[in-house]
């Protein structure tokens, strides 16, 4: 398995949208395999393909505690096929948009249809921790980051502190 590196705000390819997969195969799960390594080691509990510069439809979680045993998910061409009227608030953070994190409301509760590495169609429900993670993934899947859940005024600081660290960088 490879760690691969993540793509950090305010790279362009995080505004794309990702392609739907045609066929689940070894290297797709292999790809999956890179995915989870790379989430678990940066350390997060989500991400999008996209983050890693495959602009595909599919993302890997696990919300598992620390001291829980682990939980990896693979999800290819996600779509939320219901969205409760409840709604909830998470703090939420990226790892392409490292040390910033906001309070960002979603539906608390989702219906997720998506292909599972076995090649069949999947749908489940999920609330809580589990539903906004699932939400804040398949937003990166359609360029969407959750900063774009939050004023503007917030976005715009953000995303300009992000490209001078960016300009800096680049030197």
């Amino acid at each position: 398995m490879t760690i691969k590196p993540l793509i950090i705000l305010p790279d362009p390819k995080l505004r794309q949208v990702s392609t739907p997969i045609e066929r689940v195969d070894e290297t797709l799960r292999k790809f999956a395999d890179d995915m989870l390594e790379t989430m678990y080691d940066a350390p997060g509990i989500g991400l999008a393909a996209i983050q890693v510069g495959e602009p595909i439809r599919m993302l890997v979680l696990d919300v598992s505690k620390e001291e829980e045993e682990k939980t990896p998910r693979v999800f290819l061409n996600p779509e939320v096929v219901s969205r409760s009227d409840g709604r909830s608030t998470y703090e939420e953070g990226c790892l392409s948009i490292p040390d910033y994190y906001a309070e960002v409301e979603r539906p608390a509760e989702v219906t997720v249809r998506y292909l599972g590495l076995d090649g069949a169609m999947h749908e489940e429900s999920a609330s809580g921790l589990y539903a906004t993670c699932l939400q804040h993934e398949i937003d990166h899947l359609d360029g969407i980051l959750f900063i774009d859940h939050i004023s503007k005024l917030k976005r715009d600081m953000v995303i300009k502190k992000f490209t001078k660290q960016a300009r800096l960088k680049a030197g």
